[in-house]
């Protein structure tokens, strides 16, 4: 994967740019705007450092009213939603160092008994968890760095920066700036044709994986699973070959293949 073009276009001018270059360049887009008076952020989102490098990136402006709640959608409808799992926001500087299971416990009886606000309090006391009820204003501001999770039994963990923030309001609650192109995968068969489809059960764990549609159909001759149900698309995200997951419903152009 580090080996990988990433590169995603400007919403303002349409001109390419590299992962790392796409959000100062966004930077001066959003510093010439003359919104109305309020709070907006720039995000990257990105994988998990800790679990690598990897080509996928988003680049987003939020407005200040906007409720983690919101995000938390936009982020399952373009990357993420496979089965309707669990997931939360975490800062790490804000988590309790010492919380043992019956303080979990603990919280999810307040759950259990319908005192949302004060789960959310326990929770964010324990783990740093990000209530999605807060408002984007409240959380956010320049080089934080949050965690996400999506799906607590195969995680898919995602990074998320405040690059900046600004004294106005954004043109949306969320608006994509940029996005990763599609990488054009590569068939792992015939390393000539474009990769469309991956068998998850062979997907990072042995040589080939990803098959353009001819060598799809070699790859059913040899493995059954395929056959069964371990065939999914190439898509456009980082949890592509994870669970169930096909692709997303935001931005479907540039979410499947090349």
């Amino acid at each position: 994967m580090t080996t990988l073009k990433s590169e995603g276009k400007c919403i303002f001018c349409d001109k390419t740019f590299t992962k790392a270059g796409i959000n100062r360049h966004m930077q001066k887009h959003l510093e010439e705007k003359s919104n109305t008076a309020g709070k907006s952020f720039l995000l990257k989102i990105e994988l998990d450092p800790r679990w690598g490098a990897a080509p996928y990136f988003l680049s987003l402006w939020i407005d200040g009213e906007t409720t983690m709640e919101a995000l938390d959608v936009f982020l399952r409808k373009i990357w993420l939603e496979c089965c309707g799992h669990m997931s939360a926001f975490v800062n790490p500087a804000n988590a309790r160092r010492h919380g043992g299971m019956f303080d979990v416990m603990d919280a999810y009886d307040l759950l259990d008994q319908g005192r949302v606000k004060e789960y959310e309090q326990a929770m964010e006391s324990l783990k740093g968890e990000v209530p999605l009820s807060r408002k984007a204003k409240k959380v956010f501001y320049k080089d934080l760095k949050l965690q996400y999770q999506y799906d607590f039994g195969s995680t898919t963990e995602l990074q998320v920066t405040v690059v900046n923030e600004y004294p106005m309001k954004a043109d949306h609650k969320i608006v994509l700036l940029s996005r990763n192109e599609p990488l054009g995968l590569k068939c792992e068969h015939c390393e000539k044709n474009t990769a469309v489809i991956l068998c998850s059960v062979c997907y990072g764990y042995a040589d080939e994986g990803l098959f353009c549609p001819e060598c799809a159909k070699k790859h059913t001759k040899t493995c059954q699973d395929f056959n069964e149900y371990s065939a999914m698309p190439v898509v456009n995200s980082p949890r592509m070959g994870v669970c169930a997951y096909v692709g997303g419903e935001i931005d479907i152009e540039r979410d499947g293949f090349n």
